[in-house]
Order: C-alpha cells, then structure tokens, then sequence
C-alpha cells in the first residue's frame, strides 16, 4: 500500500454530508478525509449510500447539507473546478459500443481540448499502457468484459485527473482481469493519483485501499486501516501444532485460555494477531522447554469485519443504489 504524503492537503474532504430522498434519510454526516495520492475504499451493502455519495463529489448530486471538497474545490460553490481535476469510472462502461477502441480515445481527448497531435499522442500512451495496441482497430462488439473496462479508465484518465471515483471498477470480471485492474490502481497511486473506490468484493479493499470506510444505513460505522479494522471483530487466534499429547497438555497449562483439541494435537491460543502477542506466546513455551510442531496465524479477514459492522446484506450486492438516478443514464465522466 502507498505511504501518503503528510504534507501535502487532502484530495477530499467532507464535513456533515448529508442527502435524503423522498424522506429517506441516505447519507446521514459524513465525516471523511482522504489523503493525496492514496487509495481510500467505501464498503458497505447495497443501498447503504456509497453511490450516491460518489455522485455529490463528482458534482452529480447536490447534498443537502454539509460540505465536500475534492481537490480544494466545494463541491457546491465550484463544480468546474471539481470536474477539471478528477476522472469518474462508473459501475458500466461508458464506451461507444459503435466506435473501435482507439476512436473511443480520440473522442475523449477531442472532449478534453487536447489538440490533434497532444490527442493522438495521449491515445497512444493509454493504449499502450492499457494493452489495447493489437484491439485499437476493433469494434468493440469484439472486446471482452475486462477490455472494456480497461479502455473504461483508459478513457478517464485522458485528461490526466490527479483524483478518480471508480465505482465497482470489477463488477462481473473474471479473475484475471480484476488482477489486471488492480495492477493499474496501484501503478496510478505509485504515479501520485487519489483513488476513491466503492466495491462489493471485500479482498478487493483489503489489496488496495490504505484506508477503509464502512457505511451502512447512511452512517459511518468503521474508519481505519485494513489491519485496524480486522483488530475490531474478535476470533483471532494462534494455532500451535504439538508432536505429542504431553507437549500439548503442558502447553495448555502454560498458555491460559487456551482451547486444546487433542485429537488434532493443536491449541487454539487467543490473539489479537500482532507480533507483539505472538511473541510473547513462543517466549513461553520456550520457558517451559516446550517444543512446537507447527504454528498458524488466523485474524478476522475483511468479510468478519463487514458482517459485523453491518446488519444487513441484500441479495443482489450489484444492483445500482435504489435512492439515485441510474448511473447508465447519467454523464459519469
């Protein structure tokens, strides 16, 4: 994960956001600050509010209350600002299915005022580094999913934004190409891009993001690291593997809490999963002369975390949030 730079000012911030739709109250104070050059994830389940709010810091939405800035700019008082220095990639590709690949480029940067031969060099750097040489020149009836989505974010970054909102950015890609994906998020972060990403796949985040939000109803329940917020669901423990019932039965007695199971010859010891605790266990056992077979380390993965901050999961986890416009039908770029 990146390291970001403390001295520089946040790419986002927001103070008391809030929204409501038809009476429904959807994002209820926010309070977030995300740091330049840094990949910072929005989880929570379907209809919790992370859509919508992706769509008030791009400037598709207006909140109605609070405050948000994206590189400097209020979202509210300069919306220009905020477009010109930021890139959006929605939850479906926004390509013409008509055009090929490169004319979808060219398109873009003729949007973006680049100029003929700015433009076309532009195009050729993303189709480079997107791996779309040998597709430039086909239709895109042609392209798989994961084509699509690379020519996707190829298509945003044409401007160069330091800041992009990628909205469930792998949604209904095979694994190989979601490994693509990630490898162009951490190539983008390494170049000083801020990434603000919502995804429903929970290794996605805990690969990627420095930092982890978790919404749920409207409100944040969870901020913090992925290894911080692993450490707030308990279960985490150390299993030790003994080549015999005596070493397992003393074992035990030295170790307090501890759950044998003898059939197996292991002991389940209590852990926080830090270094700390973990030595202090083989210091010991080391004091009793113990000797250990085998040893494991279990700590909460991020699902542990998301079932137990959120008290519900829907049964469609890609359906669009119910409380915005569609963003098929909105200008997401």
């Amino acid at each position: 994960m990146h390291a970001p730079t403390t001295t520089s000012p946040p790419a986002i911030t927001t103070a008391g956001l809030r929204k409501s739709f038809a009476g429904t109250t959807v994002l209820d104070g926010i309070d977030l600050t995300v740091a330049e050059g840094t990949v910072f994830a929005l989880l929570g389940p379907n209809g919790a509010g992370k859509t919508t709010m992706i769509h008030i810091l791009t400037t598709l939405l207006a909140p109605d209350g609070g405050q948000a800035q994206v590189a400097g700019h209020d979202v509210t008082a300069s919306p220009d600002g905020v477009r010109h220095a930021i890139g959006m990639t929605g939850q479906f590709a926004a390509v013409d299915g008509l055009l090929t690949g490169q004319e979808n480029l060219r398109l873009m940067s003729d949007l973006c005022h680049l100029g003929r031969t700015a433009g076309r060099r532009r195009v050729a750097e993303l189709l480079e580094q997107f791996d779309l040489v040998e597709a430039a020149g086909t239709p895109l009836s042609a392209y798989s999913g994961g084509m699509r989505r690379r020519l996707d974010l190829a298509m945003t970054l044409v401007g160069r934004p330091r800041i992009i909102f990628l909205d469930e950015p792998t949604t209904g890609l095979d694994p190989r190409s979601r490994h693509t994906m990630w490898q162009i998020i951490r190539d983008l972060v390494h170049d000083g891009v801020t990434i603000f990403l919502t995804t429903q796949y929970l290794d996605e985040a805990d690969q990627l993001a420095d930092r982890i939000a978790v919404l749920d109803r409207g409100a944040l329940v969870a901020e913090g690291s992925p290894a911080e917020l692993k450490r707030l669901v308990p279960g985490g423990h150390i299993l030790l593997e003994f080549g015999g019932r005596n070493d397992l039965e003393r074992a035990a007695g030295a170790l307090g809490g501890s759950v044998p199971d003898p059939d197996a010859l292991t002991l389940q010891v209590p852990s926080d999963g830090g270094v700390r605790t973990l030595r202090a266990v083989l210091q010991r056992l080391d004091d009793a002369s113990i000797d250990v077979g085998g040893l494991a380390i279990h700590t909460p993965d991020l699902d542990d975390v998301f079932f137990a901050l959120t008290d519900r999961l829907d049964t469609d986890p890609h359906q669009p949030d119910p409380h915005q416009p569609d963003p098929r039908k909105d200008a997401s770029r």
